[in-house]
């Protein structure tokens, strides 16, 4: 299975996972208290160049963040649409930094450290009987996993319609996706049970 982590020894990549999820979580509440077209530029353009410090490249970077900017574009085209112009520039800056700033954490913090952060912190609702800790954090992990399979499951069959003439339409290519993907959660499920992960204490 893949993964969005990028092995490196950037600033990102030394820093904690703590540190930069933290961090992450503090910019993101930032990001929704001001509608300064400035201060959302800067962020944006900080984003950028925190994700450009993975030294990714043009290529594969479009490759890794085509689905995430088909989205923020499509988000504040409808914002446009609904409200003012002001508004959608505001969404657009908004969006584009959280999105590289998320990137770029994700991208260097390796599935293990994101799975023993998101841990760590539901233990207190553990403690209140209200979770269970590990279940949370091996959840967080395999959606994390998931994304990249994902995407290239959809990519192949659209690639498969292209090549046997036909034209890719929402419905034809949802439908075999959520199927494949299905069928896979199936398998790491009875994987996940028959190695006893879940019934751990």
């Amino acid at each position: 299975m893949k993964t969005l982590y990028v092995e490196g020894d950037t600033f990102l990549h030394r820093l904690s996972p703590r540190t930069k999820l933290l961090g992450l979580a503090a910019a993101s509440f930032l990001l929704f208290l001001t509608d300064s077209h400035m201060l959302l530029g800067i962020a944006a353009v900080s984003g950028a160049c925190l994700y450009a410090s993975l030294g990714l490249g043009w290529r594969k970077s479009w490759l890794r963040l085509r689905m995430v900017v088909l989205t923020v574009a499509a988000v504040s085209i409808f914002t446009l649409v609904l409200n003012s112009p002001g508004q959608a520039l505001v969404v657009l800056m908004r969006l584009s930094a959280l999105a590289l700033c998320a990137a770029a954490v994700t991208a260097t913090t390796s599935t293990g450290d994101f799975i023993d952060e998101i841990t760590l912190a539901a233990r207190p609702l553990e403690r209140l009987g209200l979770i269970k800790a590990a279940d949370v954090g091996l959840a967080i992990g395999l959606v994390i996993r998931f994304v990249p399979e994902v995407v290239d499951r959809y990519q192949a069959i659209r690639d498969a319609h292209h090549a046997r003439g036909l034209k890719p339409a929402p419905l034809t290519l949802a439908a075999p996706l959520i199927i494949l993907t299905l069928r896979n959660a199936d398998e790491i499920a009875a994987a996940i049970d028959a190695r006893g992960i879940r019934a751990r204490k």
